[in-house]
This record gives structure tokens, sequence and C-alpha cells, in this order.
């Protein structure tokens, strides 16, 4: 009986021992695959690292070559300006608005660019006044010293070959406002063309005035109009200068 209990006690223990080394052996190998698996995760992790790093590395080169696209086009234009940059300039200054409508006439007829004088300080109906002595218009023009301040942003007369200077006559002479103008500015090498309107008085002295306050450019003899001249008038002007 007790060799019995003997044998049956080492089978039993021997098959504790099977199943605990199976047991071993599956939780092995469930390590190994884990650590496996980890290790594929980390590779993967790895080579796609440096797809990373060279997006990052080209993107400035987009962006740069974006910015030379940019500066391509800024420069296109600026030539498209430059070749529709008239070599004529009609600048001049009209406190009514007569002196403007002859302005734009010249411009259609000429195909130059159009520049206002602005007073700083406008002209009002009372500064205009001719009959009142205290009036703005005739302080300044009674003082030769007097220089208002131009309103109107700086133009650059670069390229220009013709100026057409236009300016209401106030008192037989040209408004102070244009001394102040032809003095800002170089007009070497521009031949300037005076014309004014008025109601009936001529320019005058206007044109040696200003001249000898610009001192550069050559200047031609100045041409009085009224309001109402045609185109045409101011063609057949244009091309008597000629």
């Amino acid at each position: 009986m007790k060799r019995i209990l003997l044998v049956f006690m080492a089978a039993f223990l021997l098959v504790s021992l099977s199943a605990c080394g199976n047991h071993a052996q599956e939780e092995a190998k469930e390590t190994q695959t884990a650590a496996e698996e980890q290790k594929e995760t980390a590779e993967s992790t790895k080579a796609a690292e440096p797809e990373t790093v060279q997006d990052e590395m080209t993107q400035p080169e987009t962006e740069t070559a974006g910015e030379a696209s940019s500066s391509e086009t800024a420069a296109e234009q600026e030539s498209e300006a430059s070749a529709e940059h008239s070599d004529v300039l009609i600048a001049y200054f009209s406190a009514t608005g007569t002196t403007k409508g002859v302005a734009e006439k010249i411009a259609s007829v000429t195909g130059g660019d159009l520049y206002e004088i602005l007073a700083a300080e406008p002209y009002t109906s009372d500064d205009l006044n001719y009959n009142d002595s205290s009036s703005r218009t005739t302080t300044e023009q009674n003082d030769k010293s007097v220089r208002p301040e131009i309103g109107s942003g700086d133009i650059s007369l670069e390229g220009y070959k013709t100026v057409y200077l236009g300016f209401p006559i106030w008192w037989g002479e040209e408004p102070r406002i244009l001394d102040i103008f032809v003095e800002k500015y170089s007009f070497e090498g521009i031949t300037v063309i005076p014309f004014c309107t008025s109601g009936g008085s001529g320019i005058g002295h206007s044109g040696p005035n200003m001249e000898a306050l610009a001192g550069s450019g050559t200047w031609l003899e100045g041409q009085r109009f009224g309001g109402n001249v045609s185109e045409a008038d101011l063609q057949s002007w244009i091309e008597e200068l000629q």
C-alpha cells in the first residue's frame, strides 16, 4: 500500500513540475514577443524621424522660392509702371477749378501726367475777394516774399522732359504758391511752359518771374486761356511751340 502511495505521489510531482516548466516557457515566449514588438516600433519611429527632419529642412527653401517670386512680381510691376510714365507733366494750381479744367484738356491732348498743386490752407471766397484790400490774396500778392505752404505731396520730376505749369492770374501775376513750387524743384534738362487762366488779364511777367526763382530749366513764353478753351485750340498752340 505504501509503495502504491509513493508511486502516486511521484507521478503527481512529475506532472506538477512539467506544468510549471511549460508555464515558464510560455511566459518567456510572451516576454520575447513583446520585446520584439517594442524593437520593431522603435525602429519604425527612428526610420520616420529623418523624413520629418527633411520636411523641416526643405520648408525654408519653399518660402525662399516664394519670396523670390514675390520680388520678381514687384520688379515686373515697377517696370510696367515705369513704362507707363509719360515724359510730359501738367502741374497746376487752381483755386476755383478753372485752371484745373484747362490742365485736364492739355493732359488729354498730350497724354501727360497731372499733378495738382494744393494749398495747405485752401482759399475761401473771402480770400479771393479782389475788392477787399485786406483779403488774403491781396495781402499775398502785395508781398513778393510770401510763400504759402503747399499741401499736396512731393513729386519727382525725374523722367519728365516737358512741364506745363498752370495757374490763375492774380493782380497781373502768378500766385505766390507758384513761387514756392518752382523754388522747391530742379528743372534741369526740362522745358517749362507756363499757361494761365483769367477773365481778361494776360500772363504778364509771370513766366520770367518764375524762371528767375527756379534758376534752372528752359522756359518758354507762356500763354493765357479762358476757361472754355477747346482741345483743338490747345492742340494748335502746342504744335506751334514745337
